[in-house]
């Protein structure tokens, strides 16, 4: 019996391929990153055949660091950084240009002419989504508009759209020979096409982006073997083995985190924040600035839904002062800086590079540093952004309990960010909960993993999975209500700060 189960976790950055026991601890791991590529202000590209090259790359020497074989290998699972928008032609492999990324911006003006007319009621209810350039529909219109042939070509089944899991999947089973055009629930829910409660393509949101529906990967669930084909014996795994689970980032690492009871919510600390509350079956339907997003689908059971608060803007933050403002010469120095003060001082720093996000949807902010005089220093700049990080999270909590009506508890965390012990101390103060952190902190590439390991009986109930979640670290809150009030306002001043700055 195979021992291992494997996932791809193709991030934002960076691509890498994972391989767990079932006590759902790393045994191996390869990372690679690729190009960012800026053309122009608020885009934001990938080389799609650079990822799948970095994919193949890290699949092979993650496996040969092992010294593993396909048929180690119980299952494969597959997350993916969602909205990032792939178009190729079926027949050469090719695609047409770079993929569009979450964080791109381009698409302003077709969110806006949404926005301003009842269409932004359909797409609301249906899809869960307020017409946004994060989106995936909006990107993919603007494909059809902008570049050459894609139109003509999508018309003669000469063009295939998904985000990087559609794409990734096509190759591993076989691309031009015959490759699977799949994606699962979780990915089709973030693209404003999909119905929420269908879990289906509709036709007047496809209408509303003039998309034709040939375009469009089928939908399946987020774990199921069946669904899903095999690896290509000639493939980056040297074997075949049973690709079994799909799921977006976010929602991989909620079921990494074993998010998987109502009421239980984590927050996922990356290129961005991205926090989610299991809904269970019902479906919430956000008038608080959250989106309603399909959590994840277990084989034939009915689907599972979150409401989630999508921060663009959080350890892009830190890199900024790293890479722009040279304030720090890595991002672990940035918990070494920030502890000389111990506080900002009443500096806030709200990044909104492209717009703020939930649970404001602003796509004319644009990021502010206020409240300076000469007193403040690089130390009080970097405690402003360890706070921002964590302003944003408690705008997403305050609007998710006015939503579902759950008082939040306690929070769990994962991703790069919670490596800084001082941040996570921030976000337990600015809360007023107590923060809880996994031994296993990737969280996203075990969710991939869990979702295949359950298809193929490799985990038999979600049970095993509460099994294997350990605690590393806890944070519980050090300052007291009035501190905690007053710092709000001040951020809720901040962000006032930076609307109406771009003309959409």
């Amino acid at each position: 019996m195979a021992d291992f189960v494997a996932a791809i976790d193709q991030g934002t950055t960076s691509t890498r391929c994972m391989i767990f026991d079932h006590s759902g601890r790393e045994v191996g791991k390869y990372q690679l990153e690729h190009q960012q590529l800026m053309p122009t202000a608020g885009w934001v590209e990938h080389d799609p055949l650079e990822i799948w090259q970095r994919t193949q790359e890290v699949v092979r020497q993650a496996l040969a660091e092992r010294g593993l074989v396909a048929a180690d290998l119980a299952g494969l699972g597959i997350t993916n950084q969602r909205e990032t928008t792939v178009v190729w032609d079926p027949v050469t492999g090719e695609p047409y240009g770079n993929a569009i990324v979450w964080q791109d911006t381009r698409t302003d003006r077709i969110a806006a002419a949404l926005d301003r007319d009842g269409r932004c009621d359909v797409i609301r209810h249906r899809a869960g989504l307020p017409p946004a350039t994060y989106f995936s529909g909006g990107k993919l219109q603007w494909i059809l508009e902008n570049v050459d042939e894609v139109r003509d070509a999508a018309e003669r089944g000469r063009a295939l759209f998904g985000t990087t899991d559609s794409w990734l999947l096509w190759h591993l089973t076989g691309g031009i020979d015959g490759g699977q055009h799949i994606t699962d629930v979780t990915n089709a829910s973030r693209t404003m096409l999909m119905d929420l409660e269908t879990l289906d393509w509709d036709p007047e949101l496809l209408s509303f982006f003039g998309i034709p529906h040939a375009m469009l990967p089928t939908i399946v669930p987020s774990s199921d073997a069946a669904a899903y084909q095999r690896t290509r014996a000639d493939g980056p795994f040297g074997g075949e083995v049973p690709i079994a689970g799909d799921l977006g980032d976010q929602q991989a690492a909620m079921v990494g985190q074993v998010c998987l009871r109502e009421g239980e919510a984590k927050n996922t600390y990356g290129t961005g924040n991205f926090l989610l509350l299991n809904t269970g079956e019902k479906l919430f339907r956000s008038t608080n600035g959250l989106l309603s997003t399909v959590c994840y689908q277990f084989g034939e059971a009915p689907p599972v839904y979150a409401l989630e608060g999508s921060i663009a803007v959080t350890g892009s933050a830190v890199q900024w002062l790293r890479d722009q403002l040279q304030i720090i010469r890595n991002a672990a120095e940035i918990e070494t800086l920030a502890s000389q003060v111990e506080s900002a001082a009443q500096l806030y720093f709200v990044p909104a590079f492209s717009g703020l996000f939930a649970p404001y949807w602003r796509s004319d902010a644009r990021g502010v540093i206020v409240g300076l005089s000469r007193f403040h220093t690089r130390e009080h700049i970097a405690r402003a952004t360890l706070e921002a990080i964590c302003y944003q999270s408690r705008d997403v909590v305050e609007a998710m309990e006015k939503d579902a009506g759950v008082q939040l508890d306690e929070l769990k965390v994962d991703g790069g960010v919670t490596a800084n012990a001082l941040c996570m101390q921030i976000q337990a103060d600015t809360l007023g909960v107590e923060v809880s952190k996994p031994v296993v902190a990737e969280t996203t590439a075990l969710g991939a993993a869990y979702a295949a390991g359950l298809a193929t009986g490799f985990w038999t109930s979600p049970e095993d999975l509460r099994d294997n979640w350990l605690e590393d670290r806890r944070w519980a809150p050090q300052i007291s209500d009035d501190e905690r009030a007053a710092g709000y306002e001040g951020w809720k001043k901040a962000v006032q700060r930076t609307l109406d700055w771009v003309q959409v």
